[in-house]
C-alpha cells in the first residue's frame, strides 16, 4: 500500500475539519499520482454535483501543480484556450493541491462546495495534513 493510501483519511478529515469551521458543505478527493480517485468524503448536505468538478481541479494539480497560473493560459481568445479539453477535463482555476513526497508528486486533493478561495483553503489544509504541501 503507498504513503498516499496510508494517509488518505487523515488528508481527508483534515480537510472535512477545515470546511467544518468555515461552515461549508463539500466534497473531498485524495487522488494518486495517476490521477485514480484513492478516497473520497463528504460533509452533510454537499452539492454533489461538484464531484465531477473536484475530481477535475484534483486531476489539473497533479498534472500541473499550479493550476493558479493556468486560469490566464486557458482563457478564451488566448493561445491554449482548448488546453482544458485534454487529460480527460482539466480546469483552469485554483484549488486543487498536489500531494508531493520528497519533492515527488505521489497525489493530489481537492475539495468543491464553497468559492474556489474557500475551496483552495480546504485542500491547502488536508495537503498538509500529508506535510506535503507544494504551492
Amino acid at each position: 500500500m503507498s504513503m498516499l493510501s496510508l494517509n488518505a483519511e487523515q488528508i481527508l478529515a483534515t480537510g472535512v475539519a477545515r470546511a467544518t469551521e468555515m461552515s461549508i458543505s463539500v466534497n473531498i478527493n485524495v487522488l494518486d499520482a495517476g490521477v485514480n480517485l484513492d478516497a473520497f468524503a463528504c460533509t452533510d448536505e454537499p452539492l454533489f454535483g461538484f464531484i465531477n468538478v473536484e475530481m477535475s481541479k484534483a486531476r489539473t494539480s497533479a498534472f500541473i501543480q499550479n493550476s493558479e497560473d493556468l486560469f490566464d493560459f486557458c482563457r478564451p481568445g488566448r493561445t491554449s484556450f482548448v488546453l482544458a479539453d485534454s487529460n480527460g477535463g482539466v480546469v483552469g482555476f485554483a484549488s486543487g493541491r498536489p500531494l508531493a513526497v520528497d519533492g515527488d508528486v505521489v497525489g493530489s486533493v481537492d475539495g468543491s462546495g464553497g468559492s474556489v478561495v474557500q475551496d483552495d483553503a480546504i485542500a491547502r489544509a488536508a495537503a498538509a495534513a500529508l506535510g506535503a504541501l507544494m504551492v
